[in-house]
């Protein structure tokens, strides 16, 4: 890393309708540097990642690149050298790699017409240059999620003379040997004098790879820090404000009476399944991506089928299970996906709390909007949902904020049982915190039980009374939180 300043970002401002989110921020990015950008979600992060890489215009403020003043939005920032990989990947799944890569922008022959020969030789230039071994003629749909985010990445270095690559949450569905490939990728970049602006919500990796780090809280830059010289303490308090000392703050309970039990249970992912969850546990599942953790909860939820064995809920045994039961039995499930499968991010705050309880709420079919205002007042407060209305649409908020209201919706619907699929992915440190404090807070209560799936091994040891482990759609091992270690919970895995 040099001291030559590449991008400076100078009083930046930008609001939404009347809504500041970014106030007079600064940052400097230097050439060949890793700068990690962290703040809790709703910080102002992805908003001036966009305004860098021409998404947003800003209200106020410069862009300083190569020492010349930028419009990113006039301008295209990939021509500069400036290119965005934002986390929802942007491929089309059933064109090659190559095409994917140079799409929009195919080389061509004098005649106007795409040389694919020329195409796929620079395809397999950047794999190489990036250490990927990667069939650059297989079509994306059959890749994994890791080697698609591979391929975005060399989509954004497609461009001559990349200088400065923005990276939004690179890991999130990632696992630890493909993370470690990725770090190796960008340091490669790094040493080749390429600029990486690296957003996560992942501190335990930020030290592995940052030079500087520069924290961002409710639309203001906090501070730059030199990665050497802090430690995730300090990078947590200048997030929120506050100290967080131990995060999962669990108390263990004495288990109670069965709640949950599978017997052999079988699907296309996964076969003879054997678990439990007791009253007043937090029982969890870990294992890599692929082990068929996500459709054996989906199965017990019945929103996958299962092809044989049998389901226990509240000692009594079903055969088949489908979602309508699940719920009627006082099951509650937070999708991985929350977007696609755990609100109607379009709907109100209001309209999603109340969803899963309309038939108690209103049983003559009559809606009341001051049932429904109750009720949502009532979470938000309860939850602590930064929101500026109960009538706003779930997806203005922020990713943890959209995870509580989820919560919410079974919370009121007096669920016994809460299904968690990875409960704090995409999450920042805050609203984790404030996650581990409903889910210990809810198996207090007599009669519940939280089961989750979580490929985050920190929060399994720190959440769960007990830990079952998957590998090829089997279960491996069972451990205890007194037995539990990172150690053989990975040694359990592979």
């Amino acid at each position: 890393m040099s001291d030559e300043i590449i991008m400076s970002i100078k009083d930046v401002n930008k609001s939404f309708t009347g809504v500041q989110v970014l106030y007079d921020v600064n940052m400097d990015i230097k050439k060949g540097e890793v700068h990690v950008l962290v703040g809790e979600n709703g910080a102002g992060k992805s908003t001036l990642m966009k305004i860098i890489s021409g998404v947003y215009e800003k209200d106020s403020g410069e862009v300083v690149f190569e020492g010349k003043s930028i419009n990113p939005c006039r301008e295209d920032p990939q021509k500069l050298g400036v290119s965005i990989i934002h986390q929802e990947f942007n491929l089309l799944n059933y064109r090659s790699v190559a095409q994917n890569i140079f799409l929009g922008r195919e080389p061509k022959n004098v005649l106007g017409i795409v040389n694919e020969k020329e195409m796929y030789r620079r395809a397999g230039e950047i794999m190489d240059f990036l250490g990927m071994d990667i069939d650059i003629h297989k079509k994306v749909v059959f890749l994994g999620v890791a080697q698609q985010q591979m391929v975005e990445v060399a989509k954004a270095l497609s461009y001559e003379n990349s200088k400065v690559l923005i990276m939004d949450e690179p890991t999130a569905a990632l696992t630890n040997k493909e993370i470690a490939r990725l770090f190796e990728m960008i340091d490669r970049l790094k040493n080749e004098g390429v600029s990486i602006v690296y957003i996560s919500h992942r501190l335990e990796e930020i030290k592995q790879i940052a030079d500087r780090i520069t924290v961002l809280r409710d639309g203001k830059m906090v501070k730059t820090l030199e990665a050497d010289e802090t430690d995730v303490d300090e990078i947590i308090r200048l997030m929120v404000g506050r100290e967080i000392k131990d995060q999962y703050g669990r108390e263990y309970n004495e288990p109670g009476e069965e709640i949950l039990s599978t017997e052999n249970l079988s699907s296309y992912r996964f076969k003879d399944a054997n678990i439990n969850v007791k009253q007043g546990e937090i029982v969890g599942i870990s294992g890599l991506v692929g082990a068929g953790r996500t459709e054996l909860l989906k199965s017990i939820f019945g929103g996958d089928k299962s092809e044989s064995g049998n389901i226990s809920l509240f000692g009594k045994k079903y055969k088949k299970m489908t979602t309508t039961l699940a719920t009627k039995l006082k099951v509650g499930f937070i999708p991985e996906d929350r977007k696609a499968e755990g609100a109607a991010i379009d709907r109100s705050l209001r309209q999603n709390i109340v969803q899963a309880s309309l038939k108690r709420l209103f049983p003559r079919g009559i809606m009341l909007g001051r049932a429904e205002e109750k009720w949502s007042d009532h979470y938000v407060d309860e939850l602590k949902i930064k929101t500026t209305s109960i009538n706003k649409p779930v997806y203005l908020l922020s990713g943890g904020n959209q995870q509580k209201v989820i919560v919410s919706k079974w919370l009121l619907a007096e669920c016994d049982l809460l299904i968690f699929d990875e409960p704090t992915r995409g999450i920042d440190v805050g609203a984790r915190a404030d996650i581990y404090a409903i889910m210990n807070d809810f198996v207090k209560q007599p009669g519940k039980a939280v089961l989750m799936v979580s490929s985050d091994l920190p929060e399994l040891l720190g959440m769960c009374d007990r830990i079952y482990v998957m590998k090829d759609g089997e279960i491996t091992a069972e451990f205890s939180h007194e037995e539990a270690t990172q150690e053989n919970i990975l040694a359990a895995s592979v």
